[in-house]
């Protein structure tokens, strides 16, 4: 099964000097971690729509990589949005059912669970519903007096699109062009239409869209605090 990640944007907001993709986290690009979730998944054969910086990660998957899976770079256009470059991708995503995620988000989703979800229910679209970590802490004040502070608990902002999707290829017709974002069309009229199902996830997830999310995750994988890794608890099983 075609797995596609969309490696085009900018990250204009995380201030690295390379496009965000290629932005490290204990020595290995973002887009390398995500995929290899789906590699230890057993899901290998990748098509990733290039755009700004589209260069210089050609010239990371050159020389980089395991052997075991197989990579189709796709320059999908410097300024197209999410549903644009998908669309741009359809003549390389084999005409079947396939998967979808950006090449900034980590988690540890069970992408076996979601296949089965998705094969299950029927329907053309299944997105990864998560609840984003908890981001500040709650206060009451009196005056100019704090008199509690609460820690948010994780889920208090309810569940969100974590952008782990599997799609049927009937999606990509929904997509008018380039400058169609995927979460501003489509999605919404796959909802109105029945369509779209959420498979929840309950386990880690985490985005990298500013430096202190990068940051964050830098250190936790310097602690070996590393819920998304999960190659390593997989080789760590079979020894």
């Amino acid at each position: 099964m075609k797995v596609a990640i969309l490696a085009g944007g900018r990250g204009a907001r995380l201030g690295e000097a390379g496009p965000k993709p290629l932005a490290e986290i204990g020595g290995r690009p973002l887009i390398w971690h995500v995929m290899m979730l789906y590699r230890q998944a057993g899901f290998r054969d990748f098509v990733i729509a290039l755009g700004h910086g589209g260069d210089a990660i050609r010239q990371w998957f050159a020389g980089a990589g395991p052997a075991d899976w197989t990579v189709e770079l796709v320059d999908t256009g410097a300024d197209t949005m999410t549903g644009g470059r998908l669309k741009r991708l359809k003549p390389h995503l084999g005409g079947g059912t396939f998967m979808l995620t950006w090449a900034d988000g980590l988690a540890d989703v069970d992408l076996a669970a979601l296949l089965a979800f998705h094969r299950a229910h029927g329907k053309l679209a299944t997105l990864t519903a998560v609840a984003p970590p908890p981001r500040f802490g709650r206060l009451t004040l009196d005056g100019d007096r704090v008199t509690t502070f609460v820690e948010k608990p994780p889920g208090a902002e309810g569940w969100i699109n974590g952008a782990f999707f599997v799609l049927e290829p009937a999606v990509l017709d929904m997509i008018e062009g380039d400058a169609t974002a995927f979460e501003a069309g489509p999605l919404p009229a796959l909802a109105r239409d029945g369509e779209l199902m959420a498979w929840r996830h309950a386990g880690f997830w985490d985005c990298v869209d500013t430096p202190a999310d990068l940051a964050t995750l830098r250190r936790r994988w310097d602690a070996s605090d590393r819920p998304w890794a999960t190659w390593e608890k997989s080789a760590c099983a079979s020894s």
